[in-house]
């Protein structure tokens, strides 16, 4: 019964440590439970850690927090504390978004992962311990030996900016790096590595050990965890490669259907889905061709030998440049025009966000080796995908909604890698897949919430899942979705099922924005704007707001909407206005699933 009542009560335990203590002592019986019970107090009052039972705390707890976007900052976290636990450390393993930014103060030893997510943004369950060392409430931490490994992505201007400002603020309150920080691009897992083995060769003379075993709370594996990962795909069936658009559209959307067979792979509304794909042996056909390279060239990739061609349509990243890739090309062809482009950050930024290897390959000539080319190219990594269905309703499947990333240039289609094999695959083809837990874009924990929906194009795809698993249990709270695209007839994705929803009562209501349907262009911000007054109404109600799409305009012109109708209707000056958003997302009222 206590137990049960456990996380009713302010506790010094992060919601994460409640959890897994919660698992720890599911299977004990009524005896055992209370041994437990009295050893934990005689351990709390003795402060020995050795109470008719031969087991020793350390002297100290290696605490590694992670604040991650799509799951890379968790998955190096997960592996750090594995291997600290295997040295017989104890650890508390937590995402930022559990922890309690109080306790922060009284930790020795912090470790830290985190990523850097849009214009030098932190992650979303990275927020709150960011925005709490910028402030004054930020205590002194003289007594603390951290480190930061820092996750990003060198095509983009903040380059992992977020670990640059944890390991300043840190250091800026008086806590002594273990090892500088480490940046990492794309491709992090040999830096992290390191990074790992590092930082646990520099707590060794901080820390005192004992050769008993340890029981690490924050650190035990979840219950049910998969056994299927980013680094061990499940290896699923392609069941649909369905267009969604009309003929006439200028967009080819995609309703993918995959089956995940025996796997037991679960997923809630709101995660993302891990794809990995090959590219197109007709592009990896065109780069060989206009390089003069023999696609049998046996070459060296992470340890394994194969044939340059197969290196290149399953090992190597083709359809996403980075500055590096640009900046050894521009040395290689000595070419005036990219040599000017590379020294400057954003001309190079706009350069990699618009072109492709083959690009590279057509207008800048080079003679080059298939082991400069491999060592000039990033890995494939994975794409990820709102999933588009609840498992309440299809069960053992998983849904998609992919848009077919597509552009000529030079009279050349270019294609997206995972947009394509997706789009091209046909029934029965083998996808890799695995789940990314999103746990910052959930529906409200009370069925009766109001939730109101904003996703233009494939952003609709989390919330066909959401209106899935509503109707699947049976609530009946009120529900609001936006939606937008350009043109009605052509572009409106899932309508029938909208329109069912409307029809029974499951969907509240639905407001359209398709901007190419009249002389003025229409988005879904400025539907927002017109409906302001009944929209405040719902956030007076408590209603939860959700955002998924474009983050390079949609996702700001909607945020900008929205302060504009808490001015409006809230009666809040500008400044006011950000506060109450920014309040709404720390209370987990106001989430994004943007990209």
């Amino acid at each position: 019964m206590l137990l049960k009542e456990l996380s009713s009560f302010a506790s010094p335990l992060s919601q994460g440590q409640v959890e897994k203590l919660k698992q720890l002592t599911s299977e004990l019986s009524a005896v055992q439970l209370a041994w437990v019970s009295g050893y934990l107090s005689a351990t709390a009052e003795q402060g020995t850690g050795q109470v008719g039972v031969e087991a020793a705390a350390p002297a100290q707890t290696i605490t590694i927090l992670y604040g991650s976007q799509t799951g890379n900052g968790r998955g190096v976290a997960n592996e750090l504390a594995a291997k600290a636990k295997a040295q017989g450390y104890a650890v508390n393993l937590a995402s930022m978004g559990e922890y309690k930014v109080r306790q922060l103060k009284q930790e020795t030893l912090l470790l830290a992962v985190v990523s850097t997510h849009g214009e030098g943004e932190a992650p979303d369950d990275a927020l709150e311990l960011h925005k709490f060392l910028a402030s004054k409430r930020a205590p002194n931490l003289e007594n603390l030996h951290y480190s930061v490994l820092a996750l990003g992505d060198s095509s983009y201007e903040f380059f992992c900016q977020t670990g640059k400002d944890f390991d300043e603020r840190l250091s800026g309150l008086g806590a002594k790096a273990i090892q500088p920080l480490v940046e990492c691009d794309v491709d992090y897992e040999e830096a992290a590595e390191q990074w790992q083995l590092d930082v646990l060769k520099g707590v060794k003379p901080l820390i005192q050990t004992s050769s008993a075993s340890v029981v690490s709370i924050g650190s035990s594996a979840s219950v049910g965890e998969s056994q299927f990962t980013k680094q061990k795909p499940y290896t699923a069936e392609l069941l649909v490669s369905q267009k969604l658009t009309g003929r006439d559209s200028d967009r080819d959307v995609r309703h993918v259907e995959i089956d995940l067979g025996e796997s037991e792979l679960s997923y809630q509304a709101g995660d993302a889905l891990g794809v990995w794909f090959s590219n197109s042996a007709e592009l990896v056909e065109e780069v060989l061709t206009k390089l003069s390279l023999d696609g049998d060239t046996e070459v060296t990739v992470a340890k394994g030998s194969l044939s340059l061609k197969q290196a290149l349509i399953e090992k190597k990243e083709l359809t996403q440049l980075y500055p590096g890739l640009v900046k050894g090309w521009a040395e290689l062809s000595g070419d005036a025009e990219l040599l000017k482009i590379v020294e400057d950050k954003e001309l190079t930024r706009q350069f990699v966000l618009n072109h492709q290897l083959a690009d590279l390959v057509a207008q800048y000539q080079v003679n080059i080796t298939p082991v400069q080319l491999i060592e000039l190219l990033r890995p494939i990594t994975p794409r990820l995908y709102s999933i588009a269905s609840s498992q309440s309703e299809v069960e053992s499947e998983v849904h998609l909604t992919v848009a077919l990333v597509e552009d000529e240039r030079d009279g050349a289609a270019r294609f997206g890698g995972a947009s394509q094999f997706l789009a091209q695959a046909a029934e029965g083809a083998e996808v890799k897949v695995y789940v990314e837990p999103n746990n910052h874009f959930r529906l409200p924990e009370n069925p009766d919430t109001p939730v109101i929906m904003v996703g233009p194009g494939t952003g609709v795809a989390p919330f066909r899942a959401f209106m899935q698993e509503r109707a699947a249990q049976g609530v009946e709270g009120d529900s609001w979705l936006f939606f937008g695209n350009p043109h009605f007839e052509q572009d409106f994705l899932y309508q029938t099922e909208w329109q069912q929803y409307i029809k029974d009562g499951s969907l509240t209501r639905i407001d359209l924005a398709f901007s190419r349907d009249q002389a003025h262009k229409i988005y879904v911000q400025d539907r927002i704007a017109e409906q302001g007054q009944e929209l405040w109404k719902w956030l007076e109600a408590g209603a939860h707001l959700y955002i998924c799409g474009d983050a390079e305009r949609m996702a700001k012109d909607v945020h900008q909407a929205l302060l504009d109708v808490a001015v409006k209707f809230g009666g809040k000056t500008s400044d006011e206005a950000d506060a109450f958003l920014e309040q709404l997302r720390t209370d987990k009222r106001y989430q994004k699933d943007v990209y």
